[in-house]
């Protein structure tokens, strides 16, 4: 669709939207006078849909008026929020990847300022290539370091203190390629637990340079040693750890089967008892529901914030649906923030954040 197509179709909603005295979310990324779409962040405000209270429950976790509030908007797919408070990283805010773009960005929450992090982020060796080639999940290790997903370089990379370089931490799996590395997550004692599903090569699942035969969860220990936790699950994306670190969490965006999957987690890092802890499939079926299950977080009560079809998730830890932040956009990711209880989340060309009266895991 064009820039004057869409003008012209979201006009009409505009206007009704002015005339009940709502805020509309504002229209994504521009496009410039030569048609080229400009996807340069920029600070955005409005409301991002609504939250949708489905269990009494749902009360103590986001305030009865609460509202997913825009902070900015532009990006051509937002991903990986992780907030930093100063360290090495710089100044308090907000870093998230744009994965086609291969950028990580930096938002300060307060200025709603966006500004180039990171470029390249997640392609930085080799000749041109298409498919998804920045960084995804990313996530701070123990010591405060940046950790990325790098869909380009088709590995797990940790950020040098120069900002600029990177530190291979792991690129194979038996000698093989991974896929293309998604979203990733460190326990207590600093070992690794990330997924490898294909989006970041340029055929998906028919990429002629695809290696491996499968789309595995891993976890890396903190000396080095690498371990194929699942190779079962057909399309591995976001993973989380329960506050207890007894439950490893994974969400499987396979619209075929859109599951969020519990696996017992014992204290040697192997996995047992894999089921499925909360099946998104009605909710896929509904063709006004965008996108599927993927990046997710977990509160220091053991509520799961995942992304799914619609919107945002909110799961108490017995598998009960207490609500959906009903974004109305593919809702990609969450990350925790501010004192721990701002919760920020990608959706789609958009960065939001509720306030809520939880705090997450490990704040």
């Amino acid at each position: 669709m064009t820039h004057l197509a869409r003008l012209a179709a979201t006009l009409p909603l505009l206007l009704i939207a002015l005339a009940c005295n709502h805020t509309a979310p504002p229209a994504g990324p521009m496009a410039s006078k030569s048609g080229a779409v400009d996807y340069t962040p920029r600070a955005a405000s409005g409301i991002l849909g609504h939250i949708e209270r489905l269990d009494p429950a749902i009360d103590a976790l986001i305030p009865k008026d609460a509202e997913v509030e825009i902070l900015c908007k532009g990006m051509q797919w937002a991903e990986g929020p992780v907030f930093i408070r100063g360290q090495a990283l710089g100044s308090t805010g907000l870093l998230f990847s744009d994965v086609p773009q291969n950028t990580v960005y930096r938002l300060d929450p307060e200025s709603r300022a966006v500004s180039v992090f990171l470029r390249p982020s997640g392609y930085s060796v080799g000749e041109p290539r298409g498919g998804e080639t920045g960084s995804n999940g990313l996530t701070l290790d123990g010591q405060g370091r940046l950790t990325l997903c790098q869909h380009g370089d088709r590995r797990i990379a940790r950020l040098n203190p120069d900002n600029r370089s990177f530190t291979s931490l792991i690129d194979r799996q038996e000698g093989k390629r991974f896929n293309s590395p998604n979203d990733l997550c460190f326990d207590k004692a600093g070992n690794l637990f990330f997924t490898d599903p294909p989006y970041g090569l340029e055929k998906n699942m028919e990429d002629p340079k695809k290696e491996l035969a499968y789309q595995g969860v891993y976890r890396l220990t903190k000396e080095g040693q690498l371990t194929l936790l699942t190779k079962e699950l057909t399309r591995p994306n976001g993973i989380a750890l329960s506050p207890d670190e007894k439950i490893l969490y994974v969400a499987v965006s396979d619209s075929a089967k859109p599951f969020l999957w519990a696996f017992d987690l014992a204290a040697d890092g192997t996995i047992s008892n894999g089921r499925v802890f909360f099946d998104m499939t009605k909710f896929a079926a509904d063709k006004d529901n965008k996108g599927l299950p993927d990046g997710m977080k977990i509160d220091r009560n053991g509520n799961v914030f995942c992304t799914g079809p619609g919107g945002l998730f909110i799961i108490s830890p017995a598998g009960k649906h207490l609500g959906t932040l009903r974004t109305g956009e593919k809702t990609a990711n969450c990350a925790w923030g501010d004192d721990g209880s701002t919760l920020y989340i990608t959706a789609d060309t958009y960065i939001a954040r509720l306030r809520t009266s939880t705090k997450g895991a490990g704040w």
